[in-house]
């Protein structure tokens, strides 16, 4: 965490922001992600929470250096974490602000049924979003599911395993303000599982893309896709 006091034509303030991906949140990257033309002020301003307006008030530019070299740093690290496997234990969520500790299971399945056909559908609805955009390069080789997504498919997984209530499709979505606060070391590789298991139906240790490379070949239909139920390796 980088942490600096910058004099302002209004005064002084202090700008906190993250240095590792351990340290944000995937609300955090969702905002980055879904902000138009982002700049190193709108990312320091996502990051540290502070409006834009008060970044844009400090009085020398060059007190900012060292916070656009930490954004640069940040975008590479997201990169490394698409391709990792190290999917966390356990997760810990606030009800009612008490912590409730989550365990991941290694067969991530998602049930009960209403949470596993939304789930379904999430991603049927991402994959062929990204295949209409990418209709002469169908390899899947750049696939990356958007983070509203994953996050969305997290709320399908975790609201009653973390909430311990039945089922309420309205009350999951409210739920991905809870999701939105995990961070994005957790959230990103539990999310990456099941946009590589549920369509793929195969045990084979393989490359996150490589695996949907073969569906698409194969012409399997995404709107029939099933629970896997692959263990992880």
């Amino acid at each position: 965490m980088i942490e600096k006091k910058l004099k302002t034509t209004q005064g002084r303030i202090t700008i906190k922001i993250p240095t590792t991906l351990n340290e944000i949140t995937l609300g955090q990257m969702i905002d980055l992600q879904q902000t138009l033309e982002l700049d190193d002020l709108q990312a320091i301003s996502i990051l540290s929470g502070i409006p834009v307006e008060q970044i844009q008030d400090i009085s020398d530019i060059g007190e900012l250096h060292s916070f656009g070299e930490a954004v640069l740093s940040l975008s590479q690290q997201i990169k490394n974490l698409y391709d990792s496997d190290a999917i966390p234990k356990k997760v810990i969520f606030f009800a009612d602000s008490k912590p409730v500790t989550v365990k991941v299971a290694k067969d991530l399945s998602v049930e009960p049924v209403g949470a596993f056909m939304a789930a379904r559908e999430i991603i049927n609805d991402e994959i062929k979003e990204y295949s209409r955009l990418n209709e002469e390069d169908n390899s899947f080789e750049y696939f990356r599911p958007s983070l509203t997504a994953c996050c969305e498919v997290l709320a399908q997984y975790f609201y009653c395993r973390a909430t311990g209530k039945p089922y309420n499709e309205y009350k999951v979505d409210e739920f991905c303000d809870e999701i939105k606060k995990m961070r994005v070391t957790e959230a990103l590789p539990i999310s990456k599982h099941f946009f590589t298991c549920y369509p793929a139906l195969s045990k084979q240790k393989t490359n996150f893309y490589t695996r949907l490379q073969r569906l698409w070949k194969k012409g399997l239909e995404y709107n029939r896709l099933k629970n896997s139920g692959i263990s992880i390796p």
